[in-house]
């Protein structure tokens, strides 16, 4: 999209905000790695990895040739997966009280319905951990009075029933705990923990993720004070709503020079409404409304409706009932999973949910006018890129949301 345009960026920092992840960062840079080589190997340019020689975020340097240019970029994960790992440390009872809890919160206030309204994948991936959940105390109950049952077939005392029903007990947190130590490759003690996290709040952020997101402003801020050509911001999953006030409040305090770096936001995955669509989401959908009409930023919002998690093709600031006279951002526009993957490699992911949901961040065999590793590493801004790119007319605009309210 962007090939006759002239060079503009030759040095670029990326901030790279993660979703609800309990995991290193290490992962993302391995990840990184991995299908920029693949892509670059499909496109036909050149592309490396460094270690990050500079103090600070995790985060490494990347060094391309895109176009017949070099281009310099230092990506840094703005880190808060150890406020995710405390809030995922709740024993199995508390996290069943996370499910009478979260349940109550999205289907009490009607935004589980109006969620529906717009995609039914997400919903469906929010529903699954409760359905999951309960399945699993199901078999643990069953197990214990099948255990029960059979110690007691030929009867006896009183207190030796006691003692079985001790023994049932015993066998039935006995299975909980099994599934729970291999929540691994059921994902229900994860994703239940991810939606409880906003609901517990019902839309506020926490205090310690208050803290830790004015953290990250203050480094972006600095970045754009420094002489590289662009400062890009990627919110991934939940990292997206993130993003939005991380930059509304820079943008607010005047901490976006007229004479810095180009300033791009690139939100991918967005699952915003999840949050947007709670009651008191006053701050995020303040910051939706504030971010979408301003001239200091260049949002593109990227979504596929093959990503099941994310709510693809849904103009957050719209369809969250914030969007203002004058509105310019997000672009929306679609990845195209089944466009730009051939058709082997797609019937390979197409049922693995969670992996789709992070291929944003990797190859295409057939890349259309998305390609990550372009955007990060490549010698065009955000801006430039997108400059002449309509928006999806798929894309869904229509407000939904029950709770529009902008302050407390």
């Amino acid at each position: 999209m962007a090939e006759d345009i002239e060079q503009t960026v030759k040095r670029r920092r990326v901030f790279y905000i993660p979703g609800y992840d309990p995991i290193h960062p290490r992962r993302y840079r391995e990840l990184y790695r991995k299908e920029s080589t693949d892509q670059a190997r499909i496109s036909g340019y050149k592309i490396g990895l460094k270690p990050k020689t500079t103090k600070g975020n995790y985060g490494w340097s990347v060094n391309a040739e895109i176009d017949g240019v070099q281009v310099d970029a230092q990506v840094e994960v703005l880190v808060w997966s150890d406020i995710v790992r405390i809030s995922m440390r709740n024993s199995i009872l508390a996290t069943y009280g996370q499910l009478v809890q979260t349940a109550w919160v999205y289907i009490a206030s009607g935004a589980l319905w109006r969620l529906m309204k717009l995609r039914k994948g997400p919903v469906i991936a929010a529903l699954y951990p409760v359905g999951m959940l309960l399945v699993q105390l199901l078999i643990a109950v069953l197990a214990g009075r099948v255990v029960f049952a059979a110690l007691t077939y030929f009867g006896g005392p009183f207190w030796f029933k006691g003692l079985v029903a001790s023994v049932g007990v015993f066998v039935g947190w006995s299975v909980l705990e099994w599934f729970k130590k291999h929540d691994g490759k059921f994902f229900a003690y994860y994703l239940m923990h991810d939606y409880a996290f906003g609901a517990a709040t019902r839309g506020a952020n926490p205090p310690a993720l208050e803290s830790r997101m004015a953290e990250f402003g203050e480094v972006v801020a600095e970045a754009l004070k420094s002489d590289v050509d662009e400062v890009l911001v990627v919110g991934h999953s939940s990292g997206a709503h993130l993003g939005v006030s991380i930059l509304a409040d820079l943008v607010r305090a005047g901490l976006v020079p007229d004479d810095g770096p180009d300033l791009g936001f690139l939100t991918l995955g967005q699952v915003v409404p999840m949050v947007s669509f709670l009651r008191d989401a006053h701050r995020l959908r303040a910051d939706l409304r504030y971010l979408s009409q301003r001239d200091e930023l260049t949002w593109v919002d990227v979504t596929a409706p093959g990503d099941g998690c994310a709510f693809a093709l849904c103009d957050p600031v719209a369809v969250s009932g914030v969007a203002p006279e004058g509105k310019k951002w997000p672009l929306v526009f679609s990845a195209a999973f089944t466009q730009s993957l051939s058709p082997a490699r797609w019937k390979e992911l197409r049922w693995r949910f969670f992996r789709l949901h992070f291929q944003y961040l990797c190859a295409f065999d057939a890349p259309k006018d998305y390609d990550y590793f372009q955007i990060t590493a490549g010698p065009h801004s955000l801006a430039e890129r997108y400059a002449h790119r309509p928006a999806s007319k798929s894309r869904i605009v229509k407000p939904v949301n029950k709770f529009t309210s902008t302050a407390p």
